[in-house]
């Protein structure tokens, strides 16, 4: 059943959900929301489970037509959303009406917002997820961008099994606040070797801006040179999402949601998944520190992140 017209894209609007796995091994990059935490608070507050298909939308936003009524909610970056040309608030529940028009007007923070409806964004399930991986042309709407004219259906014509609960509200504490400044956890990589003990002590003390060159794939860095003791290239290997390469140049480059899954540039560190969230909402010219931190460490804090999260899905859905 058919949701919204789009009447104008923005800059980049994909359907992404919590992404595609099991397949890096045959060259398939996992995809998926740059901040799976946004989106999937999304998805309950709009009364689905966590993991369906939502709007991930980039700074600039779309404006959409509602085809019928529906059940929305926006989390992540604050891009001024409006209904009708009202301001409409976000990470709550809000309702479209028939012809509502949702517009987005200036970034206020952070980079990328997810829109979820109720029932879900239909698109072809690839490889178990349909998220859209742009250069691949994989999943969404042909493997691309939202354009002006497409119509998105909702995935359960009958809407979501569950609805939100009328008596719940995020606490204030709940809500992640989004600045300029990031400092990011990270487990040592697995070529840590390659470093000299100066080029290991500059990647965890020095500060390094987010360039222009930032993407779903990734994030290249600018600061100081982090020293390898010899060369930078080893033979090519897996590249997780998260990893922080160091190519011959010194500075580092983070890998995130579409990033390639095998390189030949030593890896220096794996950020942890909830600072990978993060850093979905980071921009060009973001500062960026990084904090070392242990494989147990890194574990406990995932585990109370999920815990978190499966908190607020316990209190905030209702099942039908």
């Amino acid at each position: 059943m058919q949701v919204w017209e789009v009447i104008l894209p923005g800059v980049l609007t994909t359907i992404q959900d919590r992404g595609r796995y099991g397949y890096q091994q045959y060259g398939v990059s996992v995809s998926g929301a740059m901040d799976k935490f946004a989106m999937r608070l999304a998805n309950l507050l709009a009364g689905n489970d966590d993991g369906e298909a939502a709007l991930e939308i980039t700074i600039v936003g779309p404006k959409l037509r509602a085809l019928r009524a529906c059940r929305i909610a926006i989390t992540g970056a604050d891009l001024s959303p409006q209904i009708n040309g009202h301001p409409l608030a976000m990470w709550q529940p809000a309702e479209m009406r028939e012809a509502d028009v949702l517009s987005f007007g200036a970034a206020r923070s952070g980079c990328r917002a997810y829109l979820a409806v109720s029932g879900g964004i239909e698109a072809p399930l690839t490889m178990g997820s349909r998220s859209t991986h742009i250069l691949s042309k994989l999943g969404g709407i042909n493997g691309r961008a939202l354009v002006k004219g497409d119509r998105l259906s909702i995935r359960t014509a009958g809407g979501s099994r569950h609805r939100p609960n009328p008596d719940f509200c995020l606490r204030r504490e709940q809500i992640p606040s989004y600045g300029s400044e990031w400092q990011v956890r990270v487990i040592p990589g697995p070529q840590s070797d390659y470093f000299t003990r100066q080029g290991i002590a500059t990647f965890y003390n020095e500060e390094y801006l987010i360039s222009p060159q930032a993407d779903r794939m990734g994030y290249r860095l600018r600061g100081p040179k982090i020293e390898h003791k010899a060369a930078a290239d080893i033979l090519t290997d897996a590249t997780p999402c998260g990893s922080v390469q160091v190519p011959g140049d010194g500075n580092p480059i983070i890998l995130l949601a579409d990033g390639q899954t095998t390189g030949g540039y030593s890896k220096i560190g794996v950020i942890i998944s909830p600072d990978q969230d993060r850093l979905g909402q980071a921009r060009p010219g973001d500062k960026i520190r990084f904090r070392r931190i242990g494989v147990v460490e890194a574990q406990r804090i995932m585990q109370e992140e999920e815990e978190r999260i499966q908190e607020i899905k316990r209190v905030s859905l209702v099942t039908i």
